[in-house]
């Protein structure tokens, strides 16, 4: 990558009770006052709970190490909290604090995660026996264990996009194998069991990455060393959508693609209406000769988001960007 060099439903209370209905007593109405206090304390355990998913999982434990060598970040199994897959497993940011795996640390490369969890290319970490590449990787459970989808032992893919819920696979090949020819372009919409090559006219250019849209596997877009292309029929065509600069990266919400890029020295975020071709800047915070390189936003609230960027920083919004939080400069936890 050269970098400087996204009536059902209605309540009806009853107010009439029947004449041969005895009235509660005090202790009665005690015993619904106290089991009613025990349910909202219940519930607000059950939110905390949720709340603190990957804290309270004992796969995972505080981390307050240096975060190298990152290749994807997003909310797996839409828990509410953002992935960062380096190059020695996995690290998570919940409610303020960091998190790592235990165990299954591996070298993470096209990282993407998906409704139920992730999908991944890369190499093994040393805890674990997966052949060296890996081929593609599925999990459902934080990474815990691992489902081999295809061509484990034979190749790493840098460059892949899943659909978050359509599971759809789009990757550019970097050498041939058993399925695959070198340097082409592949679509899956059936996890792994077929692939399409694909013409992908109009991406003649070192991309950087590649993202598929959520639901619809007609759009697919990808980050090159030129600018940023979209495409509208499944990788056959893709537009070139920006002028000058370098795409650098890009992701997919339900309604917009929403891409990084730099020229002349400043970098952007900017989300493209999918529906009628209207471009919102999204407020950056400010970076030197830096850009963004992965993009994600929480699925549950669209105000949050985070990225990382060429530096090894990692910002972090709660506002939609009009304030960013530095919690990574140059791979140091702040």
């Amino acid at each position: 990558m050269l970098l400087i060099v996204a009536a059902a439903g209605l309540t009806i209370g009853l107010t009439a009770c029947s004449q041969n209905e005895e009235p509660k007593s005090a202790d009665k109405e005690k015993e619904v006052v106290e089991q009613s206090g025990k349910d909202e304390e219940t519930e607000s355990e059950k939110q905390t709970e949720d709340k603190m998913a990957i804290a309270s999982n004992e796969f995972f434990e505080p981390f307050n190490g240096k975060i190298d060598h990152i290749h994807g970040v997003g909310y797996a199994g839409d828990q509410g909290a953002p992935f960062y897959a380096a190059h020695d497993g996995l690290k998570v940011f919940e409610d303020g604090k960091w998190f790592k795996t235990k165990k299954q640390n591996n070298d993470y490369m096209g990282f993407n995660a998906t409704q139920d969890g992730f999908y991944s290319s890369g190499h093994p970490g040393e805890d674990s026996d997966l052949p060296n590449p890996i081929g593609i990787q599925k999990s459902t459970d934080n990474g815990q264990t691992l489902e081999s989808l295809v061509l484990e032992g034979e190749i790493d893919f840098h460059i892949m996009g899943v659909g978050y819920e359509n599971k759809a696979i789009f990757v550019q090949n970097p050498h041939g194998n058993s399925l695959m020819e070198a340097e082409k372009f592949y679509l899956s919409e059936n996890n792994t069991d077929t692939w399409q090559e694909m013409n992908a006219n109009g991406l003649q250019d070192e991309i950087i990455s590649v993202a598929v849209h959520p639901q619809k596997t007609d759009y697919l877009a990808a980050a090159g060393q030129q600018g940023i292309y979209l495409s509208e029929d499944k990788g056959s065509h893709f537009e070139k959508i920006t002028n000058g600069g370098q795409g650098t990266s890009v992701f997919f919400t339900n309604e917009s693609l929403i891409y990084g890029s730099y020229q002349d020295g400043t970098p952007r975020l900017v989300k493209l209406s999918l529906d009628d071709g209207v471009e919102t800047e999204i407020p950056l915070p400010k970076m030197k000769e830096d850009a963004v390189m992965y993009f994600a936003q929480n699925p549950k609230n669209k105000q949050e988001m985070t990225f990382t960027t060429f530096n090894g920083n990692i910002f972090f919004t709660e506002d939609g960007g009009s304030s960013w939080d530095l919690m990574v400069e140059a791979g140091n936890l702040k």
